[in-house]
């Protein structure tokens, strides 16, 4: 017993030893989704100001594609030494095992929660030669032109306000793939893809120049940047509920001291009143900081919905 309790010691104590000297040189940070997104701008933002405090680079890794499911394995298979994090949604982590036969990776063994980093505000858009202003104009106008329009979105919940609408009003739209927010704001522009249920964050600037119209907004208050835009509530739709945030991981198995260190560190940037606001308030984002265990605590409450919402929505797994 005493040759266990010391080794536990000494294991603490080499444990925090580590953290103190931890970063030794350039940390790898892999992102789900193509460079020009929201997660993507957000983890250059914070690698700075990691990189101020630290004085070692955080290299970001694009890593998009397969349901972003490439990305999280990536960061499954990186060495648990805290030189990989990871900057995931809740579509890899907590909805596509309920959407796959068979999953790439294990979400819930397979990473450590470090910090909930922020919830998106989502709105649905289209290029505004569509000529459409609400969601009933929009549905009149896939009956009227059945199998040309179609759609993208970064995540299954939001995915499936789409498919109720389609399935309750009788719309005609399909969905297409997803990579990244950049290519998904060049194919509403382009025409290719006219209609995206997006981060607002991605598209103000669209907005505000008028080539693309937001018809509603898919968070529960409405955005203070386009006050005049509805809720989808407020347009009269019930369908199934949504939460799009985007967290802090490490790879299963890096040590606690190193974890606790990057939590710290990433809830003391967040926490600045500027940083806030030029990286989180101009974007449409929302801080949703917290602890490694809380965090944990969410995931495991999301991944319960998720089950719940995917049934529900009659969705088997591909």
């Amino acid at each position: 017993m005493i040759k266990i309790l010391l080794t536990v010691a000494l294991m603490a104590v080499a444990g925090a030893a580590l953290a103190q000297d931890y970063p030794t040189r350039p940390i790898r940070a892999l992102t789900t989704t193509s460079a020009g997104g929201i997660s993507d701008i957000f983890m250059r933002a914070l690698g700075d100001e990691l990189l101020k405090r630290w004085g070692q680079p955080i290299v970001v890794e694009n890593r998009p594609g397969g349901m972003q499911n490439l990305g999280a394995r990536a960061c499954t298979e990186a060495p648990p030494d805290g030189y990989t994090i990871c900057i995931l949604n809740a579509e890899p982590i907590a909805y596509n095992q309920f959407l796959l036969k068979n999953m790439p990776f294990d979400p819930e063994k397979g990473l450590q929660p470090v910090t909930n980093l922020y919830h998106l505000i989502q709105t649905l858009v289209v290029n505004s030669q569509l000529n459409v202003k609400t969601i009933d104009g929009l549905i009149a106008l896939s009956k009227a032109k059945p199998g040309t329009l179609n759609y993208v979105t970064a995540s299954v919940p939001l995915a499936l306000y789409m498919e109720t609408l389609k399935k309750q009003k009788g719309a005609d739209w399909v969905r297409v793939p997803f990579k990244g927010g950049g290519e998904a704001v060049n194919a509403v522009l382009s025409g290719s893809t006219p209609i995206a249920l997006i981060g607002e964050g991605n598209v103000i600037g669209q907005i505000r120049a008028g080539t693309m119209t937001p018809l509603v907004m898919l968070n529960n208050i409405r955005s203070p940047n386009f006050p005049d835009v509805p809720t989808l509530g407020e347009s009269g739709y019930t369908g199934p509920p949504s939460r799009s945030w985007y967290g802090l991981f490490t790879p299963a198995g890096t040590p606690r001291p190193i974890v606790d260190k990057l939590a710290n560190a990433v809830a003391s940037i967040v926490d600045d009143p500027a940083f806030r606001e030029r990286h989180l308030s101009a974007r449409s984002l929302v801080s949703a900081i917290n602890t490694p265990e809380q965090f944990a605590a969410e995931i495991k409450r999301d991944r319960a919905l998720a089950e719940a919402v995917v049934k529900a929505a009659g969705l088997e797994p591909q």
